[in-house]
């Protein structure tokens, strides 16, 4: 008997096959079906996956044989990966010097003859493979049957890169839900922290105007303290849209029934200053499944906007709704100043804003609610009106499979 020799390159090779994360795990059917065809379409009464590690060949599929393993020593397959480009053909391996007192032929299972396609990554490096088996010599191993069982290699070698991958995506996966979780409690941590010195600069300069007003009253103080409360004002505003940003893009989704008209009045009583506010509906009344929060959340900050950037005393905020097969589409539009056209594509970009002196925009609304409905499968656009009317119009759509 001859023993197999090491590959030059059995560092790498084995790194490769650890990369799986395959040796040792439970029977698939995946596995087990590629190895039934496989027998079947050579005529043999055993079909392996096998992969060499260190000291053994391991079976992931071992169709008409009970073992799950043999030492490398004996393993034909630890042969047939020191020639990756070709298959390794033992017609009767009871005449092959390499195999004749070998005890997987002198004892069972008695292989008599092998045909093994070497399993090789996409960088070359061969960590088992796909091998018929039968317990008679043959003289005779089709071009056909050989070429068949090449692809059925191959598409075993597409199942470990499809583990592979499944096993990374699980890796980030997890990564990013660790980094969100730390956003998370960064934002927290911030609201502490920034909030609490923040009130004390607010609690200072209200007690300057209270107790000091005689001192500067013919000064430019007044003034200077004014611009200290707007940049105060104006940095809890940004606080506060950061921490609504993370939590929003971060929760998790919880699908409800829900009626549209009746959610968006109820969202409008909500707000401060809604009794200025004309709300027109159409086709609105319909009764969806979908999630209510993010519903609440998007039209809570549209409407906010509106009544926010609005100076008139009658504010008219027009929704309206369709449905098709697979989304649920809204539009959104009021009678306020509007957005300038060449604004359209920067009011979704975190922290851009139309002007510098208003501490009511932070840059941060539009974005939360552009993430929020890409969360829920959907899109938003900003356009004009009807007849170059003033204001605003979204039209935006949310996914029915939120699964």
């Amino acid at each position: 008997m001859v023993k197999p020799e090491i590959p030059n390159n059995e560092q790498q090779r084995l790194e490769a096959l650890k990369s799986f994360n395959i040796l040792d795990t439970l029977e698939e059917k995946e596995y087990d079906a590629i190895t039934r065809i496989a027998a079947d379409i050579c005529n043999t009464p055993m079909a392996l996956v096998s992969l060499v590690d260190e000291g053994r060949q391991w079976f992931k599929s071992h169709h008409g044989l009970d073992a799950t393993e043999t030492p490398r020593d004996l393993a034909f397959c630890a042969h047939a990966i020191n020639t990756p480009d070709s298959l390794l053909l033992v017609h009767d391996a009871s005449k092959d010097e390499r195999f004749s007192d070998n005890p997987l032929v002198t004892g069972g299972p008695s292989v008599q003859f092998y045909a093994g396609a070497p399993l090789n990554t996409k960088d070359g490096e061969s960590i088992g493979t796909l091998c018929v088996i039968d317990t008679k010599p043959r003289a005779e191993f089709t071009e056909r049957q050989q070429a068949s069982l090449k692809d059925l290699a191959d598409q075993v070698m597409a199942q470990l890169e499809l583990r592979r991958q499944h096993i990374k995506e699980k890796i980030v996966n997890e990564e990013l839900r660790i980094k969100n979780n730390q956003l998370k409690q960064l934002s927290y941590r911030m609201a502490h922290d920034m909030k609490t010195p923040l009130l004390g600069i607010s609690s200072v300069v209200g007690f300057i105007k209270e107790d000091y007003t005689e001192f500067f009253k013919d000064t430019e103080i007044p003034n200077y303290l004014g611009i200290i409360d707007n940049r105060v004002e104006y940095m809890e505003s940004l606080i506060n849209g950061i921490i609504n940003y993370n939590a929003i893009t971060n929760a998790d989704i919880k699908v409800e029934n829900f009626n549209v008209s009746k959610e968006l009045q109820h969202v409008l009583n909500t707000q401060s200053g809604h009794d200025t506010v004309q709300l027109h509906l159409e086709n609105c009344n319909h009764n969806i499944k979908h999630s209510l929060n993010s519903f609440d959340q998007i039209f809570r900050d549209l409407i906010s906007n509106s009544i926010k950037f609005t100076d008139k005393s009658d504010i008219e905020i027009n929704v309206s709704f369709s449905e098709d097969q697979n989304f649920y589409s809204f539009t959104f539009e009021d009678n306020g100043p509007g957005i300038p056209e060449k604004y359209w594509e920067k009011v979704f970009v975190l922290f851009e804003k139309l002007g510098t002196e208003d501490t009511k925009d932070t840059g941060i609304g539009l974005t939360t609610i552009k993430e929020l409905i890409e969360k829920l499968g959907g899109s938003i656009t900003l356009s004009k009106r009807k007849d170059n009317k003033e204001g605003v119009h979204f039209s935006f759509t949310v996914s029915k499979n939120l699964s």
